[in-house]
């Protein structure tokens, strides 16, 4: 994604933010107007109910039918308004719980870009991996979790970072062998419904993202447990995982290409050296 379109895509979510505002206002506004008009026609019906005790004792009966009559009507108004109000009560609760949630999401996604920055900062594989692990804690607020590259040598899934787990403690994964195999064969993400059921973490994770370079999977990101205070998974989460899923996997598959072609270049000048008879230097 270019900075032109990051830029524009943020200036879209500002201008949202600004209408919800402004329909926040507008629906606070009202309310206040019905609350001043709910109030005149309070003092309306009491006046017209003195009249009425005034009327009762002249008996002047065609004069308290109409003084009935108003006061039914002024109280059909009143219900009516008592009923806009509450709507627009709960439209602005409504609201408000929109604003909070495209505020949650804008600064996801500008911590997702300075993740991002991060990322492709640099080509040193050490310094990707502990680049996503940290964002996996920080962002998605994993508890327990490994990255799982894929070994084209042997067609396995080897872990090359973990969180929560030592790394020794996870066995080698074949292509399609149990969920995060199939995940890793198809390309297609796992997510456990039941964040409750007890299960095997290791065999049974919560959450498979496979890392993707266009249809080649070159590894699987796997959760096995959230944070305490992490009680299931929104809809920014499933974007954040898509977003990062694909920004990890550009970066990781970029800085192994770096490392072959520096060991590469490293093979190919230490042959010239010994074939022109040079020394390496020390």
């Amino acid at each position: 994604m270019s900075s032109e379109e990051k830029d524009i895509k943020e200036a879209d979510l500002f201008k949202k933010v600004e209408e919800f505002l402004q329909v926040f206002k507008k629906g606070e506004e009202f309310t206040h107007e019905l609350l001043k008009e709910n109030e005149r026609l309070r003092f309306k019906i009491v006046r017209l109910e003195e009249d009425l005790r005034n009327n009762r004792k002249q008996g002047d009966n065609s004069q308290v039918k109409l003084l009935k009559d108003a006061i039914a009507q002024l109280e059909e108004e009143r219900n009516y308004l008592t009923n806009k109000f509450k709507v627009v009560e709960s439209e602005n609760k409504d609201f408000a719980a929109r604003y909070v949630e495209v505020e949650e999401e804008n600064n996801n996604l500008a911590n997702l870009y300075v993740a991002s920055y991060q990322l492709h900062s640099t080509l040193d594989i050490h310094e990707v991996l502990t680049i996503v692990v940290e964002i996996i804690i920080n962002l998605i607020g994993a508890e327990k979790f490994s990255l799982m590259l894929l070994d084209e040598d042997i067609n396995e899934l080897v872990a090359a970072a973990s969180e929560g787990i030592d790394k020794s403690d996870l066995a080698n994964i074949k292509i399609g062998e149990g969920i995060i195999g199939d995940v890793a064969k198809t390309g297609e993400s796992y997510f456990e419904k039941d964040l409750e059921k007890k299960r095997d973490e290791l065999n049974e994770p919560l959450v498979c993202i496979p890392l993707m370079i266009k249809e080649h999977v070159i590894g699987v990101l796997v959760i096995y447990s959230l944070l305490i205070q992490k009680k299931g998974f929104n809809r920014v989460d499933y974007e954040l995982f898509s977003m990062l899923a694909g920004h990890a996997a550009t970066a990781i598959f970029s800085s192994r290409l770096y490392a072959q072609s520096e060991r590469k270049l490293s093979t190919i000048q230490g042959f010239i050296e010994l074939l022109s008879g040079k020394p390496k230097p020390k």
